[in-house]
């Protein structure tokens, strides 16, 4: 999307405004990070995204006009050993960065012996990767034909098939009709799903159906048993109003759901604020931090199915969902749901996430809301269990008994006492007006299904019931989970350390500048010891503060945000901190708070710590 690398190159964000955000990912399995660079390393904020919602990343390996000939030819032109060295550094690069393959894309003309070598090329690099890379995926761009020429077939036949036998999959160009749907289904034969048929989302040339008539081309791919490779979604954001963003990306991909069958969740514990990654303030447990754009990918929550939902008949209700950065719980946003409860109705209810994870015998659930406006609707968590005939549900009530049956959890009223910190707010009103509900479930031999929220009319009423509710987190978590201990971060420490005097901002006189203390900038690395299977992200705080030896340590200030880390480590890029002057000390200490995937704050106490101290020049 416009060249790649914009503000998504940022491994530790940025301030930017009104960036570009993905967010369906439920409707997709793989995303590919497209530009026109030889090699294009997925950044890694768009790789911890993706593989949170179990969505796989592959980075581009492309050759265009002469120039990408000539290297081409560099490394498939000779023997093995060539393009075996250029498959192995593809999957260094792919295992070092831990995303999870290639799209290869050669759209330059190849002389008889370079093509002759692709084949083995791509059957050496998906073997390799696939030895490497658990889940390995190399697919191939539909440009280069078997004689070496780029002439672009737009369909799976015999001048392109070697390449689709040769690795795990073939991405089709975009100027394709029902014709050439008709002719792959027999090339492809039992492989149809690994038959990517391309759709720009521009619209350019003559394709069935792009921009929002997208939809048109889906249904005649699906119609043939083919999958789909959704070029340049990002049109949404490039060529319409960015005022309108959200609303535009929910429609387009809102035309498409039908065709576009949720995958699901498939492991414990499920937490998510609903964060988008970005927000115009950054809100922790209901207390705002700081005010001002943030833009961080990796910080991505797992976001849900954005969707409307109106039960069949006229008059039964409506219920839609959207992202929201006007409020938040825990990051930079929150989910908007909308509905209204009509009179011959007692509930309606959405569904928020597919999940398919066999249920522990217990498991604990919470919901974070607020109701928006004056409301007496109620709302409550509903799950679906798989298999009613071996799924036993005990302490809750069934709502249907169908094959697969939705349930109200039983709210969790006497927490165990180990499980005081997960549960230390269950029931409350909490800050900013949000609420915090708590369910346990026992449950023997189910899986997990569904998520849903319900919405119910207020006992005694029998009007219409409109409602705006606000979620700021669910949770499902396994009880046996919380009675482990949580891990203490280890060894922090503080290296590359650079200082530099900060620059004097232009406006100031030179009389102010005299008065004021002088400045400096801290530059240094963070690196500790922390289990990551037990975070979900580590945030990074520091205190300042300057004093006189004879003084006694000086008192360090409120520890103040600078950022998120999902590894163990951070950079601190140019901090500001005072000069400590003659015969004066001064103390930068870093705190290293770890964020456990189970969403709960640990306490100051038991956060990893390092000091830094300074001290002015001796005179």
């Amino acid at each position: 999307m416009m060249g790649g690398y914009l503000d998504d190159k940022f491994i530790q964000g940025s301030a930017a405004q009104n960036p570009y955000c993905f967010y369906h990912w439920q409707c997709i399995d793989i995303f590919v990070y497209f530009s026109h660079h030889l090699v294009t390393i997925p950044p890694v904020g768009w790789t911890n995204a993706a593989h949170r919602h179990g969505v796989c990343v592959l980075g581009t390996f492309i050759a265009e006009w002469k120039e990408g000939g000539r290297l081409c030819e560099a490394f498939l032109a000779g023997d093995e050993r060539s393009y075996q060295a250029v498959a192995d550094q593809l999957v260094l690069i792919a295992q070092f960065f831990r995303f999870d393959g290639w799209l290869i894309n050669i759209e330059s003309s190849l002389s008889l012996a370079a093509v002759g070598n692709v084949p083995p090329f791509l059957r050496y690099l998906s073997t390799q990767l696939c030895r490497q890379v658990p889940g390995g995926l190399v697919l191939w761009y539909d440009s280069v034909v078997s004689s070496g020429q780029v002439k672009w077939q737009n369909e799976l036949n015999e001048q392109n098939r070697i390449f689709f036998d040769s690795c795990h999959g073939f991405f089709t160009n975009y100027n394709w009709r029902e014709e050439h749907l008709d002719r792959m289904v027999a090339q492809a034969g039992e492989r149809r799903a690994d038959v990517y048929v391309g759709v720009d989302v521009f619209a350019r040339g003559n394709v069935v159906g792009g921009q929002f008539d997208t939809h048109k081309s889906l249904e005649l791919i699906r119609k043939h048993g083919f999958s789909a490779a959704l070029f340049a979604p990002g049109w949404v954001y490039e060529c319409l109003e960015k005022r309108d963003f959200f609303q535009n990306q929910d429609k387009f991909w809102g035309l498409l759901g039908r065709y576009l069958p949720p995958h699901s969740i498939c492991s414990l514990p499920f937490v998510t604020s609903f964060c988008l990654g970005m927000g115009t303030r950054r809100v922790c447990y209901g207390q705002e931090e700081a005010v001002g754009p943030w833009y961080h990918p990796s910080a991505q929550e797992i976001q849900p199915l954005f969707a409307e939902h109106r039960p069949e008949g006229d008059g039964q209700g409506w219920v839609k969902t959207h992202c929201c950065l006007a409020d938040a719980w825990n990051g930079g946003s929150s989910l908007l749901i909308r509905g209204v409860i009509p009179p011959e109705v007692g509930h309606v209810a959405v569904r928020l996430f597919s999940l398919h994870v066999p249920v522990p015998p217990k498991i604990f659930l919470s919901m974070v809301y607020k109701l928006e406006g004056p409301s007496d609707v109620g709302v409550a968590l509903e799950l679906t269990t798989g298999d009613a005939g071996s799924c036993h549900v005990g302490g809750i009530s069934t709502l249907s008994a169908e094959a697969s049956s939705r349930h109200s959890p039983r709210p969790l009223r006497v927490p165990p006492t180990k499980l005081a910190r997960w549960v230390g707010h269950c029931g409350q009103q909490l800050s900013g007006g949000w609420v915090q509900r708590c369910y346990e479930v026992n449950l023997r031999g189910c899986v997990l299904q569904d998520l849903w929220v319900s919405f119910s009319r207020p006992p005694g009423s029998r009007e219409q019931e409109a409602f705006v509710c606000r979620l700021g987190e669910l949770q499902v978590v396994d009880a046996n989970s919380l009675l482990s201990p949580l891990p203490r971060v280890q060894a922090v420490s503080v290296s590359r350390v650079r200082w530099q005097r900060a620059a004097p901002e232009e406006e100031e006189e030179e009389e102010e500048e005299e008065e004021r203390p002088a400045r400096l900038q801290l530059s240094c690395a963070l690196h500790w010891s922390y289990p990551l299977s037990h975070v979900r992200c580590f945030r990074i705080h520091c205190c300042r503060a300057t004093g006189s030896p004879a003084e006694g340590p000086p008192g360090p200030e409120k520890p103040a945000l600078l950022g998120l880390a999902f590894v163990n480590q951070y950079r601190v890029v140019d901090l500001a901190v005072a000069a400590a002057g003659p015969g004066m000390d001064g103390r930068v200490e870093f705190l290293v708070e770890p964020v456990p995937r189970e969403g709960f704050l640990v306490p100051k106490a038991e956060w990893g710590r390092a000091a830094l101290l300074y001290s002015g020049p001796h005179t």
